[in-house]
């Protein structure tokens, strides 16, 4: 037997559960001479244990797991028919009548239920659609950016300038005395690279290998060491090794090394140039897509149920301390507070409930089609592509991954045929934050 649901809540919800004592007797009785048949007990033989004696063994027990179940029975049949969606698992607790001699059993059980999602209506939002440039300057950029990266250095014997790597062995001292981690042999640095103060930097152009220097620097206020912090500190610096950048030009071999066999300088900027587009319609995407969901939570007030938020809230917590302890710290000695995790959790659940809204609506489906483009392209950027896609194919679970982000696109795709878009013309620059 129940009761009337009674709100406690936008989602908790309680009602009680009463069950006769008398109608629970036949099921006790009934396991425990199922118990009886296997007992053993020392002095009588197996199955042979007086079922007096059993009822004081067991009798408790099974008195409590017999009402359990008669609960979560009378629970399901409630929640059935009242159609609640009920969230996790509800918290049941007996209410005492003060009398052994009571008839009934009254039960409260609390607990909490999915809100029910009414989805806005998109047309009523507006989203900006990144319209990139892409220029034969973005390409030479590029080009100049690679060749940086494959500078070498070679040792010379000159003053040093701005570009420079040096090595140099230094000692500071604050009105003349040593500080922690003030001294230091062979650093290497690359004067103008922001390795160092660029006070400290600076003043090591003009220096020649074999050279000694001593000059002031005066720590910013704001340094992230509070001993150093505002305070000026004399260096003595000593310059081991001077060593000038040779870049390398943009020509065949460059070619060849970056995988264009016949040193084909239009083929490696066509390839250069297509890498980039696909580089702006990978942000382009990323950035409509984070914009649609965004729409989405504005257009669809929604209250989150507690135990998913801090279920939510744990494996943030739990992510958190495995990327802490991947790092080489010990998490534990890291406090972590639940409050710093509340915001993303509830982010995640809100948008989770309306996306699953959303696909269950317009029956959205992952083609397999769309699940295999996923994989080749995360797979492209592997050595193997081949065995990465196999290895995607190998496990469900990485599978049903591929299949979820699938979804996700087939969602923002729907949106985008709703949500008002205003393009928003940017150069390559603008658009990737290059200043």
């Amino acid at each position: 037997m129940g009761s009337n649901v009674e709100n406690l809540g936008a989602l908790e919800r309680r009602f009680d559960i009463t069950i006769s004592r008398e109608n629970l007797q036949s099921e006790i009785d009934s396991r425990l001479k199922q118990i009886a048949k296997t007992t053993r007990l020392q002095g009588f033989r197996p199955g042979k244990v007086p079922l007096k004696i059993v009822v004081q063994m067991y009798g408790a027990q099974v008195q409590q797991d017999v009402l359990n179940d008669a609960v979560h029975k009378e629970f399901k049949e409630m929640v059935k028919e009242h159609n609640l969606q009920v969230v996790g698992y509800p918290r049941f607790e007996e209410k005492l009548s003060g009398d052994d001699t009571a008839t009934l059993y009254t039960i409260s059980a609390t607990f909490e239920i999915y809100p029910v999602v009414a989805l806005g209506d998109l047309s009523q939002h507006s989203i900006e659609r990144p319209e990139v440039r892409l220029s034969e300057a973005d390409i030479d950029k590029t080009l100049e950016m690679i060749c940086k990266q494959r500078t070498t250095y070679q040792s010379i014997d000159r003053e040093a300038k701005a570009g420079d790597r040096v090595k140099i062995n230094y000692r500071g001292t604050i009105d003349g005395k040593d500080f922690t981690g003030g001294t230091a042999n062979d650093v290497q640095l690359i004067i103008g690279d922001g390795k160092f103060l660029k006070d400290f930097e600076n003043s090591l152009i003009g220096m020649k290998p074999g050279n000694n220097k001593s000059f002031d620097v005066i720590f910013p206020e704001d340094y992230h060491n509070k001993d150093l912090a505002g305070k000026t500190v004399t260096f003595e610096v000593t310059l081991i090794l001077l060593e000038e950048p040779i870049i390398p030009e943009v020509d065949a071999d460059l070619a060849k090394s970056l995988g264009i066999d016949d040193g084909d300088l239009k083929k490696l900027r066509d390839g250069i140039q297509k890498d980039l587009e696909r580089e702006v319609s990978r942000r382009v995407r990323a950035k409509l897509k984070e914009q649609v969901m965004q729409v989405l939570l504005d257009s669809t007030p929604l209250e989150v149920p507690n135990i998913l938020i801090n279920q939510e809230i744990e494996r943030l917590m739990q992510d958190a301390r495995k990327d802490l302890e991947a790092r080489g710290m010990k998490s534990k000695e890291i406090p972590l507070s639940a409050d710093l995790f509340k915001g993303k959790a509830e982010y995640r659940i809100k948008l989770g409930l309306i996306l699953s809204e959303l696909v269950k609506e317009h029956a959205l489906k992952a083609t397999s089609e769309q699940v295999r483009s996923i994989i080749e392209d995360v797979a492209q950027s592997y050595e193997n592509p081949e065995q990465v896609v196999k290895w995607h194919y190998a496990s469900p679970e990485r599978l049903q991954e591929a299949e979820s982000l699938a979804l996700e696109e087939n969602v923002v795709n729907w949106a985008l045929g709703k949500i008002k878009q205003i393009n928003k013309p940017a150069t390559f620059d603008e658009f990737m934050g290059i200043s």
